[in-house]
């Protein structure tokens, strides 16, 4: 029998991904995470590097924060997966078709507040992945994929608090709200 060409193990690691991601498994489902991961990248130094006003100084830093914080989940996490036997996307392309999260160039013109609020909800959005990414683990005995996982969401919604303070707002402001508009 003849060995599968590096175009052929490509191929069948991509069928393998659709076939994941239609019927989501733990994997899939965090590989959805680390794709928002990159996409949040941008998007943070988007926000560091245009935000302007009487807050930009104080905002700069904690956006490095956030910077240094997500390129060591995007790093951990893709060991993770490794070490769980599972493929993390590894082009651009891959990361950008999985990703939830959406960029826009002229997001750069907005206010220090509205680029802190987007923030948040991205924050926000990436636990829905989060949530789902757990609850598969913890069905498919993935235990240190989950353990992960449940810290990184904590980690989000420090994130979210520390935002929302400089708004002076609560941690849940605004977002548990449009969950419930959802139910009607």
């Amino acid at each position: 029998m003849s060995e599968l060409t590096i175009e052929d193990q490509y191929a069948a690691e991509l069928k393998q991904s659709d076939i994941d991601h239609h019927t989501p498994t733990a994997g899939a489902m965090t590989n959805h995470i680390l794709s928002n991961l990159m996409v949040e990248y941008v998007k943070l130094n988007q926000a560091k590097w245009y935000v302007k006003g009487a807050n930009s100084f104080g905002l700069r830093t904690e956006y490095d924060r956030l910077i240094t914080l997500n390129t060591r989940n995007f790093a951990d996490l893709a060991d993770l997966l490794l070490d769980e036997a599972q493929k993390p996307s590894s082009t651009t392309a891959e990361l950008t078709k999985y990703s939830m999260l959406e960029e826009n160039g002229a997001f750069k013109y907005n206010d220090a507040d509205t680029m802190v609020t987007a923030t948040i909800k991205d924050f926000d959005t990436e636990n829905l992945f989060v949530d789902r990414a757990i609850k598969l683990a913890e069905k498919e005995e993935r235990p240190a994929l989950a353990a992960w996982l449940v810290g990184y969401q904590g980690s989000n919604n420090r994130n979210i608090r520390h935002l929302q303070a400089f708004l002076g707002n609560e941690a849940r402001t605004g977002l548990d709200e449009e969950d419930d508009d959802d139910e009607d």
